[in-house]
């Protein structure tokens, strides 16, 4: 694994940053890559930029796209609210307005470019198909119709070298099995923002809290009470 490197998609979040610490466990060397795409607060990129300092990210670069003039979700359209309850068991089965519609296509798009000027042959996404919301874009299918798809369509991918690999490691895990293998790598989740709609005045700067009640608050609250321990992005 020496020498060898990786993309890794860093959105500021729990579970981006948990990837990133396995990435670095295996043994990559991280181009750390984040999206400024039209969403309601600029925090999770400042915790990006920490995490990616912080935890020995070769590069990492914020992207800049315009995905709030396409619409159709509410983490992108102020005029569209974004869902809120008091109770996890609240949270439905059905495509919810967060969804936001071909991010992750859009995402591994560029990371896969990324992945070419850079000369990794390695992608890591924080994609979960348990505790989610139940987006599309985040299910195992998804991600392995991508990467046929990306090794078709590059350069590495019709040579004779290494075939780009597209990693889930959390995939399979609840959210408290996520939390856990983060705190065994030593991820400091004080510094990490899920939250759909944070409250604050200065979010340009990333001096925001977590609503408590959007579904991603939900779940990761979940998820740090399966490990008996409070969310340290709460308590501190």
């Amino acid at each position: 694994m020496e020498g060898l490197s990786a993309v890794v998609l860093l959105s500021g979040g729990l579970d981006s940053a948990t990837c990133l610490a396995i990435a670095r466990e295996q043994g990559f060397a991280v181009h750390a890559i984040s999206f400024r795409y039209g969403q309601r607060h600029e925090g999770e990129l400042e915790r990006a930029k920490w995490l990616a300092k912080s935890m020995g990210a070769a590069s990492h670069r914020i992207i800049d796209i315009d995905l709030a003039q396409l619409g159709g979700s509410a983490l992108i359209d102020p005029n569209i609210n974004v869902p809120k309850s008091d109770r996890v068991e609240d949270i439905g089965d059905e495509i919810p307005v967060t969804y936001v519609p071909a991010r992750n296509t859009i995402f591994l798009s560029y990371a896969l470019a990324v992945a070419e000027t850079s000369g990794s042959t390695d992608i890591f996404i924080g994609v979960n198909s348990l505790d989610y919301s139940g987006y599309p874009d985040c299910r195992p299918e998804f991600i392995a119709a991508f990467e046929t798809m990306a090794r078709l369509a590059t350069k590495a991918g019709v040579g004779e070298g290494p075939k780009l690999r597209i990693h889930t490691p959390l995939i399979d895990l609840t959210k408290g099995q996520i939390i856990a293998e983060g705190l065994r790598l030593g991820v400091d989740y004080s510094h990490t923002l899920s939250c759909y709609d944070p409250i604050g005045t200065d979010q340009a700067e990333g001096e925001v809290r977590p609503c408590g009640h959007c579904d991603a608050c939900l779940l990761r609250a979940k998820g740090f009470a399966e490990n008996g321990i409070v969310d340290p992005a709460v308590s501190g």
